[in-house]
Order: structure tokens, then C-alpha cells, then sequence
């Protein structure tokens, strides 16, 4: 299964989500934000998604074991983003997808051709959002692409959200994103595992924030399941 995890806005989680998600799953993350990476790499002496894009390199050849995640890393230079055949991501998510079972595309910010690409590569999509008015119309303007592409919204995260904001955000948001919302409040142990770049089961295995991790992580198996059978998810 092929998992994308997007949102339009910038800094609203979804590298945070995608290393978890990745980590819950046992899929191999891809860094598909071809122009700033932002996932830990690990030594960075290997080829990375710029290479597989341009043909210089296969993607399970690309493929890292940083810590306890696999990762597919994305090049940090200009001349690898222009080198990149976007056209290519497809069949690398697709190729990676038959080799290791599961895989997460975390996606650049915005609704570039880059974006439709990630999402149309998918089975299944994830928002990531925040409680904020901008926020919100990024993911539902997201939500719109994803369905153009017929990639199916398996889940809604509200994220960075208080426990006091949540309980009249969530109903609303579900019901306009047509899928469960899961809340992840902001706390010091998701950031300070986000920033050793690893997941916050690995750092903090008794953090109570692991129950939105548990939601969201069932709320794509569910989607397999569905998948699966021939059953449409929403």
C-alpha cells in the first residue's frame, strides 16, 4: 500500500506524521519534496531520489536504514531537483511498494505538479492540518486534489491542537473532509523526537500522544483492508 501524506501549508506536521506514520507501518518513507528535503538522512554518501528519478540510480539501491526507520532520502541540491523526472515517481513508489510492502510519500507544501504527482501515486491519502483558518483551506483545497486524482483521504490530522480547541474542531472538520480526525496536541516529547529524527515510540514509548499515532495508523490499516477487497474507502 502506498500511503501519501500531505496538507498544502507548510509546518504543519507532515514530516513529523510521515516518520512516525512510517515507522507504525513498516514502510519505507520517501522524502518526495524534491527542492527541500527535510528528513533525517543518514551518512549521505549514497544515491537518493534524485538519482532514481534521473536513472542514475534503482530506488531499493537508495533506500537508508536510519535508526529504526527506512528511508528513501531526498537529494538537497538545485542541479538534483532539476535533474529529477518527475514523471518517474510513479513507478519508484510502485517498484518500492512491491519490494517492502508498505510505503509513505511525505510531500512537499503547496499544490504543485509535484503534489497531484505524490498523491496520484497513492492508494490513500492523509491530511495534515492545523487549528488554524489558513491551515484548514490549505487541506481542504488539498482534499479537493486528491479526490480530482482518485486517491481516496484516509484520515484528517488535526495537529498542534489544545485539548480545549478539539472537541469543537473535530466534528466540524470531519465533516467537511469526509474522514475520521485524529488529534495530536502539541507537546515536548513529539518535537524533541522529531528533531533526533526519530519516532516518539523509539523516544517516549509511554507518551500518551502514541493513541493518536495507534488512531491514525488503524485508520490506514482499516483503508488496506478496504482496499483490499475491492471495497471503496469512503
Amino acid at each position: 500500500m502506498i500511503i501519501a501524506v500531505s496538507g498544502g501549508k507548510g509546518g504543519v506536521g507532515k514530516s513529523t506524521l510521515s516518520l512516525n506514520l512510517g515507522y507504525e507501518l513498516d514502510a519505507v518513507i520517501v522524502d518526495a519534496d524534491l527542492a527541500t528535503a527535510d528528513l533525517p538522512a543518514g551518512a549521505g554518501r549514497g544515491p537518493n531520489l534524485h538519482d532514481v528519478l534521473a536513472g542514475r540510480a534503482e530506488p531499493m539501491a537508495a533506500v537508508e536504514t536510519v535508526g529504526p526507520i527506512r528511508l528513501l532520502p531526498c537529494g538537497r541540491t538545485l542541479e538534483g531537483a532539476r535533474a529529477s523526472k518527475l514523471v518517474e515517481l510513479t513507478r519508484v513508489v510502485e517498484r518500492l511498494e512491491r519490494q517492502c510492502g508498505r510505503v509513505v510519500i511525505d510531500c512537499p507544501a503547496g499544490l504543485a505538479q509535484d503534489v497531484g504527482v505524490e498523491l496520484y501515486s497513492a492508494d490513500v491519502a492523509v491530511l495534515v492540518t492545523m487549528p488554524n483558518r489558513v491551515a484548514l483551506h490549505d487541506a481542504y483545497r488539498t482534499r479537493r486534489l486528491a479526490l480530482d486524482v482518485e486517491t481516496p483521504i484516509g484520515s484528517v490530522v488535526l495537529n498542534q491542537c489544545r485539548s480545549t480547541d478539539a472537541e469543537d474542531l473535530v466534528g466540524q472538520v470531519e465533516a467537511k473532509m469526509g474522514a475520521p480526525v485524529t488529534v495530536i496536541e502539541r507537546r515536548a516529547d513529539i518535537a524533541a523526537a522529531q528533531a533526533a529524527g526519530r519516532p516518539l515510540r523509539t523516544e517516549s514509548p509511554t507518551s500518551p500522544m502514541l493513541e493518536g499515532f495507534d488512531s491514525i495508523t488503524w485508520a490506514i490499516e482499516r483503508c488496506e483492508r478496504h482496499l483490499s477487497g475491492g471495497i471503496g474507502v469512503l
